[in-house]
């Protein structure tokens, strides 16, 4: 079964979260656990926590389904110490969050080099990152995302998000999220099923189904290679809509988050049920 939703809001409480979810026939969901711009966060209440598992069970949406996103700020491949540690603390902050809330997965951006090291260096640091953040919690999964690689953002080829799960000590506690438009924009293409079908092969090779844990699903306002991260609404794009009626048919991407992050959350609900008649 495919479980679609959408970024939605945690105003007010990740309490929330779960029923705004709801409100736009989502059967998946992420969140931020904090202020996605910020560095530092009032600690979850009690209440707070027991309130966001009962609207996940009003909901229907179990922690399987649940692809929560890290802070913003966080670049776990930083080349400056002081910086470095600084978003060390706060994705192992993130990471216990999850932990609190029950939830199993942490998306995040890998990193970026800044144009002051080296882009291998740089993943080595993110792997180290991943490995310290581990050793600090128990059971939550960090999801690479795939980027689009403006800049000096890493992770926009499979090669280097492989590069980095290698690294990894505990592998089971690793995974990866792909972005469409990231990927589409990274020089991945998936607009013909011959195209689609090259990318996820190169990506079972280079990675592994094993560790997909979630996707993005976005239409990209940029062509093909452009390395620009603009998202779209689905089929308003230069993807189209084939790449998600493909997504929406593949047995390979059961059973994880299918989360939208397209600019018009107005019509979310439209396009959640859209996906679901793609399915033959």
């Amino acid at each position: 079964m495919k479980r679609i939703g959408a970024h939605v809001s945690a105003a007010g409480g990740v309490e929330n979260a779960p029923l705004n979810a709801k409100e736009i026939g989502a059967t998946a969901f992420a969140l931020f656990t904090k202020n996605q711009r910020q560095w530092q966060a009032k600690p979850l209440t009690d209440k707070s926590i027991d309130s966001f598992n009962k609207n996940c069970e009003i909901a229907g949406i179990s922690a399987d389904h649940i692809l929560p996103h890290d802070s913003y700020l966080i670049n776990l491949g930083h080349p400056e110490k002081e910086a470095l540690q600084k978003s060390r603390n706060a994705f192992i902050d993130e990471m216990q969050r999850c932990e609190q809330l029950g939830l199993h997965l942490l998306n995040f951006h890998p990193g970026s080099f800044l144009n002051k090291i080296s882009p291998d260096d740089s993943l080595k640091i993110i792997a180290e990152s991943i490995n310290i953040a581990i050793s600090h919690t128990d059971n939550v999964i960090a999801v690479i995302e795939n980027t689009a690689g403006q800049g000096s953002n890493l992770g926009f080829r499979f090669e280097q998000i492989g590069r980095i799960i290698e690294m990894v000590d505990e592998q089971s506690r690793v995974g990866v999220c792909i972005d469409t438009c990231h990927t589409f924009a990274s020089g991945y293409d998936l607009r013909t099923l011959k195209d689609y079908k090259k990318t996820m092969n190169d990506f079972e090779q280079i990675i592994g189904f094993e560790y997909l844990k979630g996707m993005h699903l976005n239409d990209s306002k940029k062509e093909l290679g452009s390395r620009v991260d603009r998202h779209h609404s689905l089929g308003k794009g230069e993807m189209g809509i084939d790449p998600f009626k493909f997504i929406m048919n593949d047995d390979r991407i059961d059973e994880i988050p299918l989360i939208l992050e397209t600019p018009d959350d107005a019509i979310w609900a439209d396009e959640i049920a859209m996906l679901y008649k793609l399915i033959d």
